[in-house]
């Protein structure tokens, strides 16, 4: 069997940035067992494999590993894949209206606009599936920031506490003081996992910026899905949207802004969160990016 498979960089516009992704066409024949190896093989954040989907009406199914497990949602695969199959597919409507695509994913049906904008590169938008709920109280501050290498007076800053909130995977969101807070931060290995539970993992965020255009400065740390530090995190990103409406008490209307990712890690990502508040009420978040293809080749299975 020999399938391609493409990389891509998301949530940038240059390559060496970003999230790497690889992504897997016509995996239709490949069963769990051997999807998982793979993506262990490939060892980035995720893989992603793309299969016929049951309805015929979508674009494709998709099925999400990281190196150690499957997860039902992701943001930088859904963009990543969401992109490369619009431009592999449709590269004419692509260039001229942008299109829609449908994606069959484990959390349910997730749809994603992509469209050349004004600078011609690529970019997708994603309606999450799930909007951000909250999970069980977050760890105490004393215990997060010894796991986290860091002191309990560099967590929290305005009105912001450590938080859980999950739009179809969980985080525990902490807030930090400073951006020098959030570049020290190293997770000891021996208290990580258990203060984590069952989260994903740790979303560390502040609101001193690199860029004078982002509104945040996020690190995610991983815990237990094969990676250490993700440098974009799209499905946190969605969750986050939960984060900024009970701290921040946005008024009603559209809302959008960046937050700014990977750049401790050499990686700079940037990630568009954009939210809709009816009557004090969050009822709609999506979150878009770029991406840029790296490489490509075969998988001789």
């Amino acid at each position: 069997m020999r399938l391609r498979f493409f990389t891509l960089d998301v949530f940038t516009t240059h390559r060496f940035a970003g999230n790497p992704l690889a992504v897997v066409l016509g995996a239709d024949g490949l069963d769990a067992a051997t999807m998982q190896s793979i993506a262990r093989e490939l060892n980035l954040s995720e893989t992603v494999f793309v299969l016929e989907p049951r309805d015929s009406i979508n674009t494709a199914r998709l099925r999400i590993f990281t190196p150690l497990r499957e997860l039902p949602f992701a943001g930088h695969p859904t963009i990543g894949a969401a992109i490369l199959l619009a431009t592999q597919r449709a590269p004419e409507m692509l260039n001229r209206n942008g299109i829609v695509i449908a994606l069959e994913e484990e959390i349910g049906l997730v749809r994603c606009d992509v469209v050349r904008d004004a600078s011609r590169a690529i970019l997708a938008r994603v309606v999450a599936p799930r909007l951000p709920l909250p999970g069980a109280p977050a760890p105490e501050a004393e215990p997060l920031a010894r796991a986290l290498g860091l002191s309990a007076a560099d967590i929290g800053f305005a009105r912001h506490i450590p938080s859980r909130f999950s739009a179809g995977v969980e985080f525990v969101f902490v807030p930090l003081s400073s951006r020098a807070a959030l570049d020290r931060a190293r997770p000891d290995p021996a208290l990580f996992p258990a203060v984590m539970g069952e989260a994903v993992g740790a979303y560390l965020y502040t609101s001193e910026t690199v860029e004078p255009a982002s509104a945040v400065c996020a690190r995610m740390f991983a815990n237990g899905v094969g990676i250490g530090e993700d440098p974009a995190t799209g499905s946190a990103a969605a969750a986050f949207a939960g984060v900024a409406h009970a701290f921040e008490a946005p008024e009603d209307g559209e809302h959008e802004f960046v937050i700014e990712q990977g750049y401790a890690m050499g990686r700079p990502s940037r990630i568009i969160l954009g939210s809709r508040i009816e009557a004090g009420r969050l009822v709609a978040v999506t979150v878009a990016g770029h991406a840029v293809e790296m490489q490509r080749g075969e998988l001789e299975l």
